[in-house]
């Protein structure tokens, strides 16, 4: 088959879709919709069920049941079943390398800064920092999330907007629909509401255009369509690897070692006497003072039954399966002892030692990137054309650029002396200084300070001399 006959058939087949997308929608045939639609949700189960600590395998381990001579049950036996949490432990560290500190942004273009104080603000009141956080917990966690933007009237009749974190674990069905270039075609949104006592199914499917508000019936679906205000599919959608992927069975082996030698240690915890039966004859009563046990010959004995606390063999295994846990995971060891040394480390020094989470976090960028760059674009497009349509013209202007921050604290001396030197070279203006200075988060706002300022120190001056301004 020809190339061109290739590109043919996937544009029919894009084409395709679409036209059957519209034609259920039209006949409420939410259920085929549903179908349509990529569906995650068994990696999403198992994913979790790996990262919940009660879920763990080794949790599934049986008791032990201790039967006497005759084959007759004489009690049931406790089997030590400790997990460890490595998932979580790998995924929060993954976390704080990439949202340790709030993403900066800054304004590239001219002219359009009430458009973009107007995004700040918005991201202060959305709770950005707090709910990409949120989402990039989930998804290393569950491999999937999505921040949907809902636009609503507050109390005060003004236009307003909220984001919410949707995820399996917070009760959601995530149902997106990509098409043959990996663009969002339409984002589904399934969850239950209790109504007059019952758990009612809604299923929400997102276009650019319209909102259709789907509610499962008795039969069928009841449908209502709404205008999509925003002009964009109003979802971020994250999906990965598990963060511990590639090193779960790794992560079984240490704590089945673990839990097994709990039970030695029960086993051995409470003194066992061993003695030859020669001795055994001359035990002496329980209550006797100064007890002696009496050997009838040479060979006859009497000692402690004791076991090697720490097998060789078994302390190389476990340290070789948490170095290679956390080292195929791309995560440092940042345990007390670690910590204590590192206590006069400066962060320059600190970021090299991190480098295997540096590299794991500049992984995540790669795709990270573009889902930031994407919500810019669409909170842009929220305010342009819902929150404040008299911003529209800047916000078509705007250009914002989103960097993300170590999570160490960096040489700000060092940053600052080089700022300083490259502004007095001339090889930098001091509104470049400014968006660069690791102290300054608000440019727009700290050159009007300092304009103020200098205005006023000018104004000073000229009185002070009798010359004015």
């Amino acid at each position: 088959m020809s190339i061109i006959k290739v590109i043919k058939n996937k544009l029919k087949s894009a084409i395709g879709i679409q036209q059957d997308f519209e034609t259920l929608l039209a006949n409420k045939d939410i259920d085929s919709i549903i179908k349509q639609m990529q569906n995650r949700s068994q990696d999403v189960q198992k994913a979790l069920k790996e990262y919940n600590v009660d879920s763990h395998e080794i949790m599934s381990r049986q008791d032990k049941i201790i039967k006497n001579s005759k084959g007759e049950n004489v009690r049931v036996e406790k089997q030590w079943k400790l997990p460890i949490p490595y998932q979580i432990f790998i995924n929060e560290i993954s976390l704080v390398f990439l949202y340790g500190q709030p993403v900066k942004f800054s304004q590239k273009s001219e002219n359009t800064d009430n458009a973009f104080n107007k995004f700040i603000d918005l991201l202060k009141s959305l709770r950005f920092d707090s709910r990409i956080r949120q989402c990039k917990r989930i998804a290393g966690a569950e491999t999937e999330s999505a921040l949907l933007l809902h636009v609503f009237r507050n109390d005060k009749e003004q236009p307003d907007a909220l984001l919410k974190v949707l995820a399996a674990s917070k009760g959601d069905d995530l149902r997106p629909m990509f098409d043959m270039y990996d663009r969002m075609i339409s984002f589904g949104r399934g969850y239950y509401v209790k109504e007059s006592g019952k758990s009612v199914y809604h299923f929400d499917i997102f276009t650019n255009d319209i909102i259709f508000r789907c509610t499962r019936k008795d039969p069928g679906w009841d449908v209502i369509p709404e205008v999509n205000l925003i002009g964009k599919i109003p979802v971020i959608y994250f999906k990965q690897d598990k963060e511990h992927a590639g090193v779960q069975r790794l992560i079984e082996r240490e704590e089945h070692i673990a839990s097994v030698t709990a039970d030695v240690n029960d086993y051995f915890a409470s003194p066992a006497v061993v003695v030859t039966a020669d001795v055994l004859k001359n035990i002496p009563d329980k209550g006797e003072p100064g007890k002696v046990y009496v050997k009838d010959s040479k060979d006859g004995d009497v000692s402690y039954l004791t076991v090697d606390s720490a097998p060789e063999l078994k302390k190389m295994e476990i340290d070789y399966l948490q170095r290679q846990i956390l080292s195929k995971t791309f995560t440092p060891n940042i345990d007390f002892e670690t910590m204590k040394s590192l206590s006069n480390v400066s962060g320059k020094a600190l970021k090299q030692m991190m480098a295997l989470a540096e590299i794991k976090a500049n992984k995540h960028k790669e795709y990270h990137d573009e889902m930031i760059d994407r919500f810019i674009s669409l909170l842009k497009t929220t305010i342009g054309n819902v929150l404040d349509v008299k911003l529209k013209a800047e916000c078509d202007k705007l250009i914002i650029d989103a960097q993300f921050q170590s999570p160490f604290g960096e040489d700000v001396s060092e940053t600052i002396k080089n700022l300083i030197d490259s502004i007095s070279g001339g090889l930098m203006s001091e509104e470049t200084g400014r968006e660069l200075h690791p102290l300054v988060t608000d440019t727009a706002s700290e050159t009007n300070r300092i304009e103020k300022e200098r205005k006023t120190k000018r104004e000073t001056e000229g009185d002070v001399f009798g010359q004015g301004f």
